[in-house]
C-alpha cells in the first residue's frame, strides 16, 4: 500500500508590508503598500488594512491611490526581507530537512517523516506558525494535506494566521466545490477559457475525459483531470533549482501603438523587476516574448557579461529588444519578459506523522 504522505504549505501574510509595519510601529494598523513610487510604480504587497480598500499586488501605484487616497507607501528592502526569509527558513529546518523554496515567503515542508515525535502534521504546522509568531513577530498562513496542490489550496483557505487540514478522505470531495479560480495555476485566460465551457467549479470538470481536456487545454489538461480528483503525485523537491524569472500577460483584447503597448510593458516590467529582486538570484540573458494577433510568437534575447543587476539597464536593454520584435502599428496578445543564465545556488531519529 502506498504511503500516504504529509505536506505543509507555509505562505507568510503579507510578507513584505508585515515586515514594514513590524519594523516601523507608527505603520501598524494602517493601510500600507510596499512598492514603487511615481507613475510606473506597481505594488508588490498590500497591507490587510490596504486590501480592505481593493489595493493588491501587481496593481499599478496610480490605480492604488485612486482606490484608498490614505495609502501609505514604502520602498522595498529586498535586502531586509532576504534575511528574514533566512530566518524563516531556519525554523523551517527544525523539523524538516526536505524544504522545497518557492519564493522568499512560501514554501512546500513535506513531513512525512519529521524532527520530533509529534503525532500530527497539523500540531507540526501550528509549531511553526508559533514558532515564527514568537521569534519573528510575523504571522504565516498553513495549508496541511497529502499532496502540494491541496496543501497550495489549504494556505488560502482562512488568511491571515490561517491553518487549513484537507485529509485523504476530503480531498477529491474538496475539489468538487472548489471555483475554478481558486486553483492555483489557472490564470484569468485559462479560467475564462474553462467558463466558456461550462466549467465553474471542480465538479464540473469531471464529465470531462482526460483526452478531452487535454484537446482543450493543452498539457494543463492532463493536470487539471488529477487534481480536480485530489491527485497530485509531485514531490517536495529540496534541490529545485529555479532557471528563469520571468512575467507575461496576455491582453483580453489585441493592443496596438507606442503608447498602449509602452504603458502596458511598464507595468510588466516593473511586477517582473520586483520578482527578480524577491528570487534573490541574479540572471545574464534577457529575453522579450510577443505573441501576435495571428499567434505566431517571436522573442528575442540579449546576454549580458555581467550578472544583471541595474533596473534602468535591464528597462533599456527590454526596451532595445521589444523595438526589434514588434512592430508597433500591429495589434499584438501577449507581451512577456524575462531572465535567464541565474547565478548557480550555494547549496535523529524520524516518526510517521497522521494529518489530523
Amino acid at each position: 500500500m502506498e504511503e500516504t504522505r504529509k505536506i505543509i504549505h507555509i505562505d507568510m501574510d503579507a510578507f513584505y508590508a508585515s515586515v514594514e509595519q513590524r519594523d516601523h510601529p507608527e505603520l501598524q494598523g494602517l493601510p500600507l503598500a510596499v512598492g514603487g513610487i511615481g507613475g510606473r510604480g506597481v505594488v508588490a504587497t498590500a497591507s490587510y488594512e490596504a486590501r480592505k480598500y481593493g489595493v493588491h499586488s501587481a496593481m499599478s501605484m496610480r490605480e492604488a491611490h485612486r482606490r484608498c487616497p490614505i495609502l501609505r507607501v514604502v520602498l522595498p528592502d529586498f535586502q531586509k526581507y532576504n534575511q528574514v526569509s533566512l530566518q524563516i527558513r531556519e525554523i523551517f529546518g527544525r523539523y524538516t530537512d526536505i524544504i522545497e523554496p518557492l519564493s522568499l515567503d512560501e514554501a512546500y515542508l513535506d513531513v512525512t517523516y519529521a524532527r520530533f515525535e509529534v503525532p500530527s502534521a497539523t500540531i507540526l504546522a501550528k509549531r511553526i506558525k508559533e514558532d515564527i509568531q514568537n521569534e519573528l513577530n510575523l504571522i504565516a498562513s498553513a495549508g496541511v494535506s497529502y499532496n502540494k496542490f491541496l496543501a497550495k489550496i489549504a494556505s488560502d483557505q482562512d488568511k491571515p494566521d490561517g491553518l487549513f487540514v484537507i485529509t485523504p478522505e476530503q480531498g477529491a470531495e474538496f475539489m468538487k466545490t472548489l471555483p475554478i479560480e481558486k486553483f492555483f495555476g489557472v490564470g484569468k485566460v485559462t479560467a475564462e477559457k474553462l467558463k466558456s465551457h461550462n466549467i465553474f467549479k471542480g465538479a464540473d470538470v469531471l464529465p470531462y475525459s482526460r483526452w478531452e481536456l487535454q484537446q482543450l487545454f493543452g498539457k494543463h489538461g492532463g493536470f487539471l483531470y488529477d487534481v480536480v480528483r485530489g491527485i497530485d503525485n509531485r514531490l517536495v523537491q529540496p534541490e529545485r533549482e529555479r532557471k528563469s524569472v520571468g512575467v507575461e500577460n496576455t491582453f483580453s483584447d489585441d493592443i496596438i501603438g507606442w503608447d498602449r503597448i509602452n504603458e502596458e510593458f511598464s507595468l510588466i516590467f516593473e511586477t517582473w523587476w520586483t520578482r527578480y529582486q524577491k528570487v534573490g538570484k541574479k540572471g545574464k540573458s534577457l529575453t522579450i516574448k510577443v505573441r501576435n494577433k495571428d499567434f505566431e510568437t517571436i522573442t528575442r534575447s540579449q546576454t549580458e557579461k555581467k550578472y544583471v543587476i541595474d533596473k534602468q539597464k535591464a528597462r533599456k536593454i527590454f526596451v532595445q529588444l521589444l523595438e526589434k520584435a514588434i512592430d508597433f502599428e500591429s495589434p499584438i496578445r501577449l507581451l512577456g519578459v524575462s531572465i535567464s543564465s541565474l547565478e548557480k545556488e550555494n547549496n535523529p531519529e524520524f516518526c510517521q506523522l497522521t494529518l489530523w
